[in-house]
């Protein structure tokens, strides 16, 4: 075993002084704009594709990000390294739930917000035969096939859209879940590290 200080430096827990916190920052950091980048890039429908980078960038914030030793404080290093931590989940999240959303009305109970989709969907299969009249004398089958895709389009751009609009309720309400958590887990970590090195320190008399 080497007891060469360098050594034992290194193999110290990143979370252990401010210096390393400097990479998991930027980790973070990374991951966050990552995710804005899927958002912005995602056009129409969103897709499982989404769900696939937003559980990746989770599993890779679990893997290598650690959050600084607690300390009391609302401005102290912990808590601003928890509130972007938390973000970021949140964001990671919602990015990952966004095609289920979409798709499952059980896990977006919202009334109302779904209810405006069939109906354009249908005003597009309309919109489709009146334009490709010509079409309908000629090959039926293409024309059904036109007004299906594209009512399918709109429907899907429909529910992309509400599912857009509600997203941040669900990124917002995983970021508390998650900070609230986070916070308590490591508070009870630290003052029960506290209590066991105080009862293991030699008594003067």
């Amino acid at each position: 075993m080497d007891d060469r200080p360098g050594v034992q430096k290194a193999r110290q827990s990143p979370s252990s002084g401010a210096d390393g916190d400097a990479p998991g920052q930027a980790g973070v950091i990374g991951i966050a704009l990552a995710a804005v980048l899927t958002a912005a890039l995602a056009q129409g429908s969103w897709q499982w594709f989404s769900t696939y980078i937003g559980v990746t960038l989770l599993a890779v914030i679990f893997s290598f990000y650690r959050l600084p030793t607690w300390s009391p404080g609302l401005g102290s290093t912990y808590m601003r390294n928890l509130a972007a931590y938390s973000l970021v989940v949140g964001l990671c999240v919602a990015i990952a739930l966004a095609p289920v959303l979409q798709r499952w009305a059980w896990l977006f109970p919202m009334p109302g917000t779904r209810d405006g989709c069939p109906e354009l969907g249908a005003y597009e299969a309309i919109r489709v035969e009146a334009a490709l009249a010509d079409l309908a004398g000629r090959d039926s089958a293409a024309l059904a096939h036109a007004q299906a895709a594209q009512s399918h389009e709109a429907v899907a751009d429909c529910l992309s859209a509400t599912t857009t609009r509600w997203l941040p309720v669900y990124g917002a309400g995983v970021t508390v879940l998650v900070g609230l958590g986070a916070w308590s887990l490591d508070r009870a970590r630290v003052r029960k590290e506290v209590a066991a090195a105080g009862r293991k320190a030699p008594r003067q008399d």
